[in-house]
């Protein structure tokens, strides 16, 4: 039974599973997105989430908390600076576990982990006065492409009749010689 049993083993003991973490989540602040096993990833989260809600808060407390699990200032001082001002408005959820491939050497699952309000940002919608001359910019492309047709089909017309005059003097030669 797992009763009271929180998180991975992930195949290591304590400590190398809690300086593996601290290790993961350092990485995860400073690069803002890190590649590892979907495991690991999982269990990061739960981690970082925590950190930014530290973040979030503020208070010497909580920096000391941090530090104490991140055991660098400068990581602290980033987390609590500009990561977790991101996320003032959010409640939760603060980073995205996206699976992306199998390690070539073990076939492990990976994954990419990052924070949440990285890559979204809103798309500006195109406006409706632009849209308006673009399709009239297609209209006019459109009109000019059938006049050139017509012009085609014209000369093709005007080639015709010469090829028929011509046949027909050529034959009128050819009667005129015999």
């Amino acid at each position: 039974m797992r009763h009271r049993v929180v998180g991975r083993r992930l195949g290591y003991g304590p400590s190398h599973q809690k300086a593996m973490m601290r290790s993961l989540a350092g990485s995860l602040i400073k690069y803002e997105t890190i590649e590892t096993t979907v495991p690991r990833a999982k269990e990061l989260r739960r981690l970082s989430d925590r950190l930014v809600t530290l973040g979030k808060k503020n208070t010497l407390h909580a920096r000391r908390q941090a530090f104490k699990l991140l055991n660098d200032h400068g990581l602290v001082k980033k987390l609590f600076d500009e990561i977790a001002p991101r996320f003032q408005e959010r409640p939760g959820g603060y980073t995205r576990v996206i699976k992306s491939r199998y390690r070539a050497g073990d076939n492990a699952p990976m994954s990419v982990v990052t924070y949440s309000s990285r890559e979204l940002q809103k798309k500006e919608k195109p406006v409706v006065e632009e849209a308006s001359s673009i399709s009239e910019e297609i209209k006019q492309g459109v009109e000019a492409e059938l006049a050139a047709e017509k012009e085609v089909e014209a000369a093709e017309a005007a080639v015709e009749e010469d090829a028929k005059e011509v046949e027909a003097a050529a034959e009128a030669e050819a009667e005129s010689k015999e």
